[in-house]
């Protein structure tokens, strides 16, 4: 058998054998297969997400001045409540007695002492002048020596008395006059009669809501004792308990969106206005206090609520993915890159961060390749499967985006 006849087969049978031999030295080569991402310049939003409740600005809290038993309760919680509006009554039948009494002594002064005073000064000074005739008289009828002087000093003494007795009857009279002495003293007895009757009932002070109530009819109140709390109307603010490590990029009048857990599909806007100047040591947080401007109608005292506060924006900025992120110390860290099909370890200057993504201000540019997560020893040669940076709606924050607008 002829040699040739055997050896063409064989010759062509190596050759794809050493082809495919070749193509697979060629990737072991070229290393592993990695996902990479191709880096680029996109929005990003720095935000702080930290639970807290709805607070309000301070409250009332009411109680009685008296010691008395309730006889009606007219508010109960949640009801709103305007300045002089009646929310306990007391029994009063004491003090209500005393109003009686004290009416009773002001129109006897008025009806009867008063007049009867007028008229006993007006007899008193009738007198006073009879007195007077009878007393010059007697001193005509000395001078002409018709009558003895003993006489006369008589008439002269009644005189003395009836004067006395005119002054007297004059300063009573005056007393008892309108709006003298002993009238504003039975006033002031009336007025004072008719406010502690008053404090029998007990009214709103301020307007609100009512947050709780204590008391009950048939109840006895003494002062001290809380009976009802009123949340005051007007400002209200979210209480947020913010983790400290966050502190460096809160700011007074920073925007956030709010969304109560109750309502979480109807999200509103509230404004940084407080940060406390010192940190709980127990819990390692930091209180931040929020004002909601205007107040939506479902929001209630104490709900729970989800704050995300903008604390940083970039309408163009060059991220990565935080998982990309090595040995991240303050704004410095390190990531893993492709270059010349080589992983390489590259320094890198971090700005805004998100909860999925960060901006890095130095080490790499756009379009170098990434590597994320576990990744082959540096120096290694690899092949890159290029994929795209996720989408987080325009926000470092991976949560759904709710639609809410930042005026």
């Amino acid at each position: 058998m002829s040699p040739n006849r055997f050896g063409k087969p064989y010759l062509w049978l190596a050759l794809p054998v050493a082809l495919l031999a070749a193509w697979f030295l060629l990737r072991w080569w070229q290393g592993p297969t990695v996902p990479a991402y191709r880096l680029e310049s996109r929005p990003l939003v720095q935000n702080v997400v930290a639970t807290g409740r709805v607070i309000s600005t301070s409250r009332a809290q009411v109680g009685s001045e008296i010691t008395a038993v309730v006889v009606e309760r007219r508010v109960k919680e949640g009801d709103a409540v305007a300045p002089g509006d009646l929310l306990i009554v007391l029994r009063a039948d004491d003090l209500a007695a005393k109003v009686r009494e004290a009416e009773a002594a002001l129109r006897e002064l008025t009806d009867a002492r008063r007049p009867q005073a007028q008229a006993a000064l007006r007899q008193a000074e009738a007198q006073l002048l009879q007195a007077t005739r009878e007393s010059e008289r007697r001193r005509s009828l000395v001078a002409s020596r018709l009558i003895a002087n003993e006489l006369k000093e008589q008439a002269e003494q009644a005189e003395v008395n009836a004067r006395a007795a005119a002054e007297q009857a004059r300063l009573l009279a005056s007393s008892l006059a309108p709006g003298q002495s002993e009238e504003r003293v039975l006033r002031e007895r009336l007025a004072a009669a008719r406010a502690s009757l008053e404090k029998t009932k007990i009214r709103a002070s301020v307007a609100g809501t009512v947050l709780t109530r204590n008391v009950e009819p048939g109840d006895l109140v003494q002062p001290g004792r809380v009976l009802l709390e009123i949340a005051r109307a007007g400002d209200t603010e979210l209480l947020v308990p913010v983790d400290e490590k966050n502190l460096a990029l809160l700011a007074l009048g920073q925007k956030a969106r709010v969304i109560a857990d109750a309502y979480p599909d109807r999200p509103f806007v509230a404004v940084v206005t407080f940060i406390a100047p010192s940190v709980d040591p127990q819990r390692g947080t930091v209180e931040v206090r929020l004002k909601v401007d205007p107040v939506p109608d479902f929001l209630k005292q104490d709900m729970t609520v989800s704050a995300t506060v903008e604390t940083g924006r970039r309408d163009a900025a060059l991220v990565l993915p935080n998982d990309a992120v090595l040995a991240r110390s303050g704004d410095r860290g390190k990531v893993l890159v492709v270059r010349d099909g080589k992983v390489a370890s590259v320094d890198v200057t971090l700005g805004l961060r998100g909860t999925a993504q960060s901006e890095v201000l130095e080490g790499v540019a756009p379009g170098d390749r990434v590597l994320e997560g576990v990744a082959p020893a540096v120096g290694s040669r690899v092949r890159v499967r290029e994929q795209s940076l996720p989408e987080v709606s325009g926000s470092a924050d991976s949560s759904k985006e709710l639609p809410v607008r930042f005026d």
